[in-house]
């Protein structure tokens, strides 16, 4: 019994390492401001993080970290994620301004921020919370969860 134990945690360990190897990290310095940015090879996808305390520019609703990422076609859309809860869509953005981020974060690599992972694949940009809450953009398709 031990040894399927230690096996199966063997296993799992292999596997997590595995799958960071998959999306290898990439960092991105900060702005001045204090808050990051980084796009996709696409040009369609552009996210910008805020770490808690805010920006000198910009202060988040709950003073926690937050994600905020915008997709400029085929309709406009932001997402926004907070350390705690579900990521919440946008379909009516007054300050549309995607995409000119100079940080890009290419397919196949990560990028990580606080309580925030992403991962940038050519179907798209995935990015999560350390809960589990996140989103999905692409062209194709959309979700939030």
């Amino acid at each position: 019994m031990r040894r399927a134990f230690v096996t199966a945690a063997a296993l799992l360990v292999l596997a997590v390492q595995a799958g960071a190897e998959d999306y290898p990290e990439l960092s991105f310095a900060p702005e001045p401001q204090g808050y990051t940015t980084f796009a996709l090879p696409s040009g369609n996808v552009e996210c910008i993080y805020t770490p808690a305390g805010g920006s000198t520019v910009y202060k988040t609703a709950d003073g926690g970290p937050e994600l905020s990422c915008d997709r400029a076609s085929p309709k406009y859309l932001r997402f926004t994620l907070s350390a705690h809860g579900k990521a919440e869509m946008l379909s009516d953005v007054g300050d549309q301004s995607c995409c000119g981020a100079k940080n890009i974060l290419p397919h196949g690599r990560s990028w990580r921020g606080g309580p925030f992972y992403c991962e940038s694949a050519e179907d798209g940009l995935t990015c999560m919370t350390d809960e589990d809450h996140g989103f999905l953009i692409s062209r194709k398709k959309v979700k939030s969860y």
